[in-house]
């Protein structure tokens, strides 16, 4: 699976911007992604995760409210809407998880990762 994040750039507080990820080559679709993201000089951490079949989407409580994760056909999403300045973070894809969508190295595959950077 090779995976491609775009999406990113610089927002006000308050803002939105939308991610995105597409999948290639892949023998099927029924994997779980995900959304994680990592502040300069923290870990990688948790954002978002959704099923192959885009049912129960999960969210870090920090992010609640405020994103949204999708997955229609090859390509996911994540909608972030009132950003704040502590959502700065280089964001990453991932797919195909192996147990819990928390930990990083539970998760196969990812992708790049795009800046997102949300001035105050």
């Amino acid at each position: 699976v090779q995976l491609q994040a775009s999406g990113g750039g610089l927002v006000q507080a308050g803002g939105s911007l939308r991610l995105s990820c597409a999948s290639s080559g892949s023998t099927g679709s029924r994997y779980s992604m995900a959304w994680f993201r990592q502040a300069p000089g923290k870990e990688r951490e948790f954002v978002a995760g959704i099923s192959w079949s885009g049912d129960n989407p999960i969210y870090a409580d920090s992010v609640k409210g405020r994103f949204t994760i999708s997955r229609p056909r090859n390509t996911l999403y994540l909608q972030m809407n009132s950003l704040k300045p502590e959502d700065t973070a280089v964001y990453y894809c991932a797919a195909q998880r192996t147990g819990s969508y928390y930990y990083t190295a539970n998760w196969g595959y990812w992708g790049q990762g795009t800046q997102v950077t949300v001035s105050s």
